[in-house]
């Protein structure tokens, strides 16, 4: 074997949803970039496609492969924080909790992120992870700098000024272009949110939802299928002082209420399904109005412990309300008995081309069915209520979309795929979800 830890396996990979599965050739746990740019040089050699597969959070098969499966978990660390030019450069196999208790160390954060940190950097920025806010973007738009191994096994360095049409493509790449041996993030100094959540009924969310976004830096809500009720978040930045929430009472919300008992409700309404729309109304009002201050990471992030199953679709930010008043009525008039909440998000356009705010202020609705529940009849509902309003599927969620639909959402489709064209030709990186999404 070479010295970039290769071992032969046929041993089964599955993500965290348990939804899908993979069997590769090998794995692989390069140490270095030059140990990584072995294993993409070997496996192209071999006549052996290759993937990188992070934490498996994402719902869809865009890691999966049955060549080389690359594991990053040897390349993590920050390798250097420039604090002139206010920018970190982090190895690409590094979860986001690690980074993000580093800088806070260091007295740096991440302007925005998404709700959950058990992603690698790579896995995340390569399938478009995001947060919520009216300013400030995704995850991919906060890099300055990136590190990819191409198809030839070159080790190539862009931005906006060297490679720049590669930089363009390559921050939401899909693991369609190389491997991301390394980021670049902007930072900034550590600053303080402050949270405020408070129930709210959907008509009230619905039709304040204009006011709400403008008035506040990020603004979230979850809507309780079979209710009339909302939870909703607002963080917007403080000047102090911390006042984090309590042990015992940040325990109750986020580990006994939003995990512990909701894993129960599930697993009952899993069992049951007529149980559902009570359990609904119970679990809508079980989390009660708090405001807390802390760190950026402690209040955008929560733990996430039940497992599901999600999709999430991005609409032009003045369409979304509409399309999830017709999701209500839809389940409103429906057999279906869902037990998730349904997750209302906004960013801010982008330049990206296949950022799913590519070009356009937009609105995230999400939909989620417990693990082991079908999902198929409610999803395939919902996916018909959002491509109707032009909607684009976030890459790392179940979507049945395809390169023809996807081709029409995104303007700069083809620009991508011509910058896929140049760095692989041959499709070392490519699998079956590319291929659906993509095009060949």
């Amino acid at each position: 074997m070479s010295g970039t830890r290769d071992s032969l396996t046929r041993a089964t990979w599955r993500n965290w949803a348990g939804n899908v599965a993979a069997r590769p050739a090998r794995e692989a746990r390069p140490a270095s970039v030059a140990e990584l740019a072995e294993t993409v040089r070997r496996a192209a050699g071999e006549g052996l496609r290759v993937k990188t597969v992070g934490t498996g959070h994402s719902f869809t098969a865009i890691a999966a492969t049955d060549g080389v499966l690359v594991r990053p978990d040897l390349l993590t660390g920050i390798r250097r924080i420039d604090r002139r030019a206010m920018t970190v450069t982090v190895e690409s196999g590094t979860p986001l909790r690690r980074l993000n208790t580093a800088l806070a160390r260091e007295g740096l954060s991440l302007t925005n992120m998404g709700d959950i940190m058990e992603q690698t950097v790579a896995g995340a920025i390569s399938t478009g992870t995001h947060g919520t806010g009216r300013d400030s973007a995704s995850i991919a738009a906060q890099i300055s700098e990136l590190e990819l191994v191409t198809a030839d096994g070159r080790v190539m360095t862009c931005s906006r000024e060297e490679h720049p049409e590669v930089f363009a493509a390559a921050r939401i790449g899909l693991g369609a272009l190389g491997v991301i041996s390394a980021v670049t993030f902007a930072v900034e100094p550590l600053f303080l949110l402050t949270a405020r959540e408070e129930p709210m009924t959907f008509d009230r969310v619905t039709e304040e939802f204009e006011a709400l976004y403008t008035e506040n830096e990020h603004f979230e809500f979850y809507w309780f299928p079979h209710t009339g009720n909302c939870t909703t978040k607002r963080n917007n930045r403080s000047a102090g002082p911390a006042n984090p929430p309590g042990r015992i009472s940040g325990w109750i919300e986020d580990e006994f209420l939003s995990n512990g008992l909701f894993q129960v409700a599930n697993a009952i309404g899993r069992a049951v399904p007529a149980t559902v729309p009570a359990i609904a109304r119970l679990s809508s009002r079980a989390l009660s109005a708090r405001t807390y201050t802390d760190i950026p990471h402690q209040v955008f992030t929560s733990p996430r412990r039940v497992r599901f199953l999600e999709m999430e679709y991005a609409l032009p930010r003045e369409a979304a309300i509409g399309a999830l008043r017709e999701l209500k009525a839809m389940i409103d008039r429906s057999p279906l008995r869902v037990s998730f909440p349904v997750e209302v998000r906004t960013a801010p356009a982008d330049d990206i081309p296949l950022s799913t705010a590519s070009g356009r202020d937009s609105a995230y609705i999400a939909v989620h069915m417990y693990k082991g529940t079908p999902h198929r009849a409610y999803f395939t509902a919902a996916e018909r209520i959002l491509t109707a309003h032009g909607g684009r599927p976030h890459w790392g969620k179940l979507h049945t979309r395809d390169a023809g639909y996807l081709a029409g959402v995104y303007p700069r489709f083809g620009e991508f795929t011509a910058v896929r064209d140049r760095l692989d030709p041959d499709r070392l990186f490519g699998n079956d979800y590319l291929r659906r999404v993509l095009g060949d």
